[in-house]
């Protein structure tokens, strides 16, 4: 390797470590972004490694402060949209809350529609869950799991959620937003996979620093 290109490696690398503390007080990708005058999906790329960033925009990303990234809640109704799909696929509460490394208490509230705002790095994710599982269906693999998703998909009925398929990508995080459709079967395209959070993000607890009525 060159100078340079040992120093763009560094560079990047410490970019993606300062959005990680930028988000781990509150920012999420879009604040972050904003801050940075780039784009919302070029700091959510990064921050995955799923590319490395131009010298300068790990410049501009290092020049973002913890207080100049605005912290504001976001309207919960596009996580309880997410929420409410997976259900239909027979992912209940509890599975969720131990993918996003949440309490399941925080899960249900945001399910029932008793949460109206949401911390956004809560709401990414669940938004990012909700990318990998709304097509695939909750395993049922011992008796426990086949009750579990049994249970997500009577809530799902029982409340007339609209499944991924049906809901508008453009309008769920747009307040207000409401599917045309009501419940469908779904059956999806294959078994999810289980997913845990990194090691290093314990399970929080709490209930009002996530989600507000």
């Amino acid at each position: 390797m060159t100078v340079s290109t040992v120093q763009r490696v560094a560079d990047y690398q410490a970019a993606r470590d300062h959005v990680s503390r930028l988000r781990q007080d509150g920012g999420s990708y879009r604040s972050i972004a904003a801050a940075a005058m780039v784009s919302p999906t070029t700091v959510c790329d990064l921050a995955a490694g799923r590319r490395q960033a131009q010298a300068g925009t790990s410049a501009a990303l290092l020049a973002v402060t913890s207080q100049a990234v605005e912290k504001i809640r976001l309207d919960a109704g596009g996580a309880r949209l997410r929420l409410r799909a997976l259900h239909v696929m027979g992912h209940g509460s509890a599975r969720i809350a131990r993918a996003v490394g949440a309490s399941e208490k925080t899960i249900r509230k945001l399910v029932r529609g008793d949460a109206t705002t949401i911390r956004p790095q809560l709401h990414d994710a669940i938004a990012a869950l909700y990318e990998i599982w709304w097509d695939k269906r909750a395993p049922e693999r011992t008796h426990a799991e086949r009750c579990a998703a049994a249970s997500a998909r009577r809530h799902a009925i029982a409340g007339n959620w609209c499944a991924a398929a049906a809901l508008d990508e453009d309008k769920l995080d747009v307040p207000g937003y409401r599917p045309r459709y009501g419940w469908k079967p779904a059956r999806g395209t294959g078994v999810a996979p289980d997913i845990r959070p990194p090691r290093h993000r314990p399970q929080r607890q709490s209930t009002k620093s996530e989600v507000a009525s």
